[in-house]
């Protein structure tokens, strides 16, 4: 792919943010663009998470199933995956400063509207605008890899990745703040600092010089960008790394409980450690991925994340064994996602990084809850995760060959 290759310094073709002329050389500049789009991935994020803390106390108010408490939840996340796809297009032909303060305005009026309402349908509603939140990851990406060059574009969207701590703040401060000031105080004290964010987005925030501007609908370019292969390859890869973090962050304070009898709060710190962890190895992931190229580290992480499973799969003792295994996982499924988009950035046609972002996006959050309930019915049936946990191993084993396989002789072709 012409477009996707790393170009050297006499090309004239426009890389990713670039101008032609050059080899897309670091922006003056571009530290304050990585700043200000991490910060709103973090609290667009923060916000996003809000409905996933309170859940079980709606549940005890409104005297609901746990299947109706797990569509609330669910509602956010899923508008917040798929709506990636649309946005990152949007990102492409409007650029970040536009898109990045509209969405964070967006974001506001749900937030505002969980202070006024108290019925389940009503929340449900709610929660699917508030989902709008979650599609930050597709505007951030796109601004961040038209400030930087290829050699440290890796690292840099791995910075910005951190933004996906935003969820552990909510998990965090929700309850704590609801308890202490009023159930009212989480809802508020957000959409504070969303408006202030807008404001400073609105003022600060610059797209890359020499941004390309695409031509043509945003459907057409997302049908044009579907018919990739790359960009399903890379779907599947995302899916894997990322999905399988959302997944334990999501499902790991329930295994913890089942298995080793945890009480609720030790569960709860132990994922927030799982979650810290893998935000923190994102960046060291796309620094590798800067220092060896994508490919390696990729196949590198998933053969190690299949390793740990197999591993956490006989259920092993809590300490040492299992804390190991399971922070390691959590160590190189970060790293796995910070690669996949350095490999995005390399790969993607420069004019089309926003679209391809949206449907990688899309495809590794919404891979975050098809392993949750393969273990949940797996437990159901057998009465043990360990079957679940071997077809987690079997699946990052999969990618680690895919990748070496497939992606590998496209790294070849695009050095």
């Amino acid at each position: 792919m012409a477009n996707g290759r790393d170009r050297q310094a006499g090309d004239t073709t426009p890389t990713p943010g670039g101008s032609p002329g050059t080899s897309t050389p670091e922006r003056s500049g571009a530290t304050l663009q990585l700043v200000l789009a991490t910060l709103g991935f973090l609290v667009n994020f923060w916000a996003w998470a809000l409905l996933g803390p309170l859940g079980p106390g709606i549940k005890e108010r409104l005297d609901l199933s746990f299947a109706a408490q797990s569509l609330l939840v669910a509602v956010p996340v899923v508008v917040g995956s798929l709506g990636r796809i649309p946005v990152g297009a949007l990102t492409d032909r409007y650029g970040a400063r536009v898109v990045f303060p509209l969405v964070t305005i967006a974001t506001i009026v749900p937030v505002l509207t969980l202070t006024a309402v108290s019925s389940y349908a009503a929340l449900i509603v709610a929660g699917f605008f508030l989902g709008i939140g979650g599609t930050a990851f597709a505007v951030g990406v796109p601004l961040v890899s038209g400030w930087y060059p290829p050699a440290r574009r890796g690292f840099a969207i791995g910075v910005f990745g951190i933004g996906m701590g935003g969820t552990a703040i909510a998990n965090f401060t929700t309850v704590r703040l609801a308890d202490t000031y009023g159930e009212r105080a989480p809802f508020l004290l957000v959409a504070a600092i969303l408006a202030v964010y807008a404001v400073l987005s609105f003022l600060l925030l610059r797209d890359a010089p020499g941004r390309v501007r695409p031509a043509g609908s945003a459907w057409q370019r997302l049908s044009k960008v579907g018919r990739l292969t790359v960009t399903w390859q890379l779907c599947f890869l995302y899916a894997v790394g990322f999905g399988g973090f959302v997944a334990f962050s999501v499902y790991l304070p329930a295994y913890l409980r089942t298995t080793y009898e945890l009480s609720a709060n030790d569960a709860a710190m132990r994922t927030a450690g799982f979650v810290v962890l893998a935000v923190l190895a994102r960046p060291v992931g796309g620094w590798l991925s800067d220092r060896f190229h994508p490919v390696p580290v990729l196949v590198w992480c998933f053969a190690g994340v299949a390793g740990f499973a197999v591993v956490q799969a006989f259920e092993p003792t809590l300490m040492p064994v299992a804390t190991v295994a399971l922070l390691g996982m959590a160590l190189l499924l970060g790293a796995a996602s910070g690669a996949v988009f350095a490999l995005v950035g390399k790969v993607a046609p420069a004019d089309q990084v926003g679209a391809v972002t949206g449907l990688v996006g899309a495809a590794g959050g919404l891979g975050g809850f098809v392993p949750p309930l393969i273990m949940g019915w797996v437990y159901g049936s057998q009465g043990s995760y360990a079957i679940g946990l071997m077809l987690l191993s079997d699946v990052a084993l999969a990618a680690a060959v895919f990748t070496a396989v497939k992606m590998g002789g496209l790294a070849r072709r695009a050095a």
